[in-house]
């Protein structure tokens, strides 16, 4: 069994910043690349950044500039450094990452359960 959880989204006031966290647990043999994506009411899931094993970084055009992605690879943990929150950005963010099991050969694709933002004055 392996899970994503996150934590660290709240209410936050337009220019204020936040931090997520995304911890994966279980038996987990190796995380490959991670990601995070939001969901805001009515539209579809889409990428925010993502960061491979090796730390290289892919940032959508919204959040460059402001989001920064990190991991800690020893504590199989994913981070998003969001400042200059904008009313755009509430939404679910969902941490994604493509992880090999011990139990299986090949790498499977896991989501956490989401965590809400709310920028808002």
């Amino acid at each position: 069994q392996v899970q994503l959880v996150e934590s660290g989204g709240g209410l936050v006031q337009p220019g204020g910043s936040l931090r997520l966290s995304c911890s994966a647990s279980g038996s987990i043999f190796m995380v490959n690349a991670m990601g995070w994506y939001r969901q805001a009411p009515g539209k579809q899931r889409e990428l925010v950044a993502s960061i491979t094993g090796g730390g290289t970084t892919n940032y959508a055009d919204s959040g460059k500039g402001r989001f920064t992605i990190s991991r800690d690879n020893a504590k199989n943990t994913l981070y998003l450094q969001m400042n200059s929150l904008k009313p755009e950005d509430t939404a679910v963010y969902y941490c994604n990452a493509d992880i090999r099991p011990y139990w299986y050969s090949a790498s499977v694709h896991y989501w956490g359960q989401g965590t809400q933002v709310t920028v808002s004055s």
